[in-house]
């Protein structure tokens, strides 16, 4: 290894740095929102394990996944660092040394889990040791192996000792194989004519379009000035007849590796082993992409060439060092080398701003290259995450133009038409991309000729469509087929789940959340809406289980704190509000700005008598969300119960100005009048407007009866009291009310008093009897007691009656979403 000196380090830091530091700037965009931001293997919550099961998106390996996309750059580290590791492995004395290809091994796995060209770096460092650190050359070589055939020699030591290391080297690549295949379950990605259409092209054209792309790639390294951020679909025509000029390409790079390879491989001289090792960082790496042994899910990708652009930079300094030596060249060598790495440098300088966003990245491409319909989806795609629906979807609709059997395309246009409001054309962009499904085989799975996110068009169109309350069992039609299709297919069954818990089909809908769950255990969001279907079926334990599940994979799942926290609530078990209240405040923090938190906390300081904490959630409620219907309504019951009277009636005012209609706000502003601010008039105008909405409210109708009492009209009452017994002629206290306002007429007539007065009452202990009896009269339908009440046992009452009305307005806030 040649020793590079500090300047030479400051040197090349200095440059990389003043490449890219402008791409600090840049956001996440492509790959980088699915690979960092989406991906649920960098959440703490994650087992270790996992990062060992799924891919480098997070996707468990055993599921449709590419044969690339773990980090290039990663998995280069490693492979160098493999490979130096190796070259350590020979003593001075030729001996084998282990301790390094043990080090190798097991950076050849890292390199590995990487991305799956690591493994290449096997094939590495077989050539360094054949070529290199043994000095063969390919005559030599098959002349030892003639020697060895024909019995003339046993093989050489130093050829023993090369065997042994590679053995050993071999059998590490052959298990690193085995485990993959066994975590993909022996399975090969899925792709698609969209994603590479020369793997379902017919002879020759499949073989003279994969030869084609090797001199694409060759270019891209030698004169990278047309970079594209996607090379897939139409990005390059297929090379269809061997009259296509394209070939001529193919046959000078094919004629160009072979002179290279022949000059490498048959002398033995330095230059031809700096030569060798260039090819094989360039050729070895590569191999998994060039399609020659799997289909890849895509046409060119420039990532890919992160490895050979080593070899390919080895080749150009080897060629600038002997340039370089020829005196009358070493000036105009110079000086190439300077205008090469200077416009490179600017190049890529200039190249970063690209990745800016993903709208720069993607209008770039399409500056190379407008016959890529994902190039045309993308770019709509991040004008989508702009909400700009109308723009998104002219590009949407070009994607369709430029390849018009895209089903992606068409499923992109679809759901924009949603996001603009226009179902009808929504419904016919999906049925265009149904139409270009592939028919039914019998005997073949989907699952091979199916790309799993176009199965998505099945669930789109059920999703469009049964917003249409008549065309439900349409839309489950829909799901159904999409699972016909992939049995695996965990999507459907969320889907289907939601759909058949509208339907209130609960059997159903659980049997559809447990099907899901059996193909992923771990998505908390699957447990979260079991747990809803529980709670339709009145099942609050087994909600509450479930709700945990969510909770122990997503701890900050912010819907199944709130519901779980909510269930723990209305259980009306105190041993569960500590954890409650704990959910509820772990919610805020998720959610500071929702109104729905702070006022479950609220309720909950109620049901603990903590009266301030209570005041300041509600007020906390009422600041985010003006015209809080229940926050407002349980603020001034709490102000009642807690003798604050007055204070209430501020806050109900605020409560019937934004909801005129609310009953019960109307019924206990009229009780606090008549009760503490002796205002019958105030109460009347409650109640009336009362019976206005509602004629055959009994509470109403009672309370109004009450203030006719106050009034001093008899008859008036007890014709009001008639009237509520025949809208409610089981309720006893009406029976018993409309019997002591009778006794009252009856005293006051043998006492030869009138039976309607404004004016207060006499002091006689019998009219005091009857002033006790008005105010049980103002209780609610709860005080059933025939007895006149002590002011105890009507404080009792009145507390118990506001609990009453505070449980009924938690039911109503729960059954109306507030």
């Amino acid at each position: 290894m040649a020793a590079v000196s500090w300047k030479e380090i400051l040197l090349l830091t200095g440059l990389v740095v003043g490449c890219y530091w402008n791409s600090l700037s840049c956001g996440f965009v492509f790959d980088d929102v699915s690979a960092i931001l989406d991906n649920k293997d960098l959440r703490p919550a994650t087992p270790l394990r996992s990062l060992f099961l799924n891919d480098f998106w997070g996707t468990p390996m055993a599921e449709v996944t590419g044969v690339v996309g773990r980090a290039e750059l990663l998995s280069s580290i490693f492979l160098l660092a493999a490979f130096l590791a190796y070259t350590k492995s020979t003593g001075a004395d030729n001996s084998i040394v282990w301790t390094p290809i043990a080090l190798t091994v097991v950076l050849v796995a890292a390199a590995t889990l990487c991305k799956e060209q690591g493994i290449t770096v096997i094939g590495i460092c077989c050539v360094h040791e054949v070529f290199v650190a043994q000095g063969f050359t390919l005559p030599m070589l098959l002349d030892t192996l003639r020697q060895v055939l024909q019995g003339k020699d046993g093989f050489p030591y130093a050829v023993l000792q090369t065997l042994l290391k590679l053995i050993v080297l071999i059998i590490s690549t052959l298990l690193l194989v085995i485990i993959r295949v066994q975590v993909i379950q022996s399975q090969l990605p899925v792709f698609t004519r969209f994603d590479n259409p020369a793997t379902v092209s017919p002879t020759p054209t499949r073989q003279l379009t994969f030869n084609y792309l090797l001199p694409v790639n060759a270019w891209l390294l030698l004169n990278p000035s047309e970079l594209c951020c996607d090379w897939t679909m139409g990005t390059i025509p297929l090379v269809e007849s061997l009259v296509d000029l394209r070939n001529l390409a193919t046959l000078v790079f094919y004629t160009f590796l072979g002179l290279l390879a022949y000059h490498s491989l048959r002398y033995r001289h330095s230059s031809a082993r700096t030569v060798i090792m260039a090819l094989s960082l360039i050729v070895l790496p590569f191999i998994p992409a060039s399609n020659f042994f799997f289909p890849v899910g895509f046409v060119v990708a420039e990532r890919v060439l992160y490895v050979p652009s080593m070899g390919f930079c080895v080749l150009v300094a080897h060629g600038f060092k002997i340039i370089s030596h020829k005196g009358h060249l070493k000036k105009i060598s110079w000086l190439m080398i300077g205008v090469l790495l200077t416009t490179h440098a600017v190049k890529t300088f200039k190249r970063n701003w690209d990745w800016e966003s993903e709208y720069t990245l993607f209008t770039s491409a399409l500056k190379v290259n407008k016959n890529n319909a994902k190039l045309w989806n993308n770019v709509g795609h991040a004008l989508e995450n702009q909400n700009n629906y109308a723009k998104a979807l002219q590009y949407f609709l070009q994607a369709t133009r430029v390849q018009p059997d895209d089903i992606g395309a068409h499923m992109n246009v679809g759901r924009t038409y949603k996001n603009l409001n226009k179902s009808k054309e929504a419904e016919d962009a999906y049925l265009v991309a149904k139409s270009l499904m592939p028919q039914i085989i019998p005997g073949k799975k989907y699952a091979t000729r199916v790309a799993p996110n176009h199965l998505n068009v099945y669930i789109n169109l059920a999703n469009l469509i049964r917003a249409n309350e008549s065309r439900l069992e349409e839309a489950d039609q829909l799901y159904r087929q999409a699972i016909s299709m992939r049995p695996d297919f965990k999507q459907a069954y969320i889907s289907r789940g939601e759909l058949l818990l509208k339907m209130n089909k609960l059997t159903e809908a659980r049997d559809a959340y447990l099907r899901a769950l059996e193909l992923d255990r771990t998505n908390a969001d699957l447990w979260y809406n079991l747990a809803i279907v529980n709670i339709e079926m009145k099942d609050p334990s087994e909600a509450l289980k479930n709700f945990n599940h969510a909770l122990e994979l997503s701890p900050r799942h912010k819907l199944a704190l709130f519901n779980s926290a909510l269930l723990m609530q209305e259980s009306g078990e105190p041993k569960f509000w500590p954890e409650a209240n704990r959910r509820f405040l772990t919610y805020v923090e998720e959610e500071p700005e929702d109104a729905n938190g702070y006022f479950n906390l609220g309720m909950l300081a109620m049901d603990a008598d903590e009266n301030a904490a209570a005041e300041r959630w509600m007020r906390k409620a009422i600041g985010l969300q003006a015209g809080f219907r229940s926050a407002l309504f349980n603020l001034a019951l709490l102000y009642s119960q807690s003798r604050r009277e007055i204070d209430a009636l501020p806050v109900l005012d605020e409560l019937l100005r934004h909801h005129p209609e609310h009953i019960k706000g109307l019924i206990l502003k009229g009780d606090i009048l008549m009760n503490h601010k002796k205002d019958t008039h105030g109460a009347k105008a409650c109640f009336e407007r009362i019976l206005h909405m509602d004629p055959t409210n009994v509470q109403g109708k009672h309370n109004l009866c009450v203030v006719y009492f106050e009034e001093r009209d008899l008859p008036r009452a007890e014709r009001c009291l008639e009237e509520t017994l025949a809208l409610a002629p089981k309720e006893e206290y009406v029976r018993r009310h409309l019997s002591i306002v009778r006794g009252k007429m009856a005293a006051l007539s043998a006492a030869g008093q009138p039976l309607t007065s404004a004016e207060g009452s006499t002091a006689t202990a019998k009219e005091e009897n009857v002033n006790r009896v008005e105010e049980s009269l103002v209780s609610s339908q709860s005080d059933k007691r025939t007895k006149v009440k002590s002011t105890k046992e009507i404080k009792d009452i009145e507390e118990k009656r506001a609990a009453a009305l505070k449980r009924l307005e938690e039911i109503e806030r729960i059954l109306s979403g507030d």
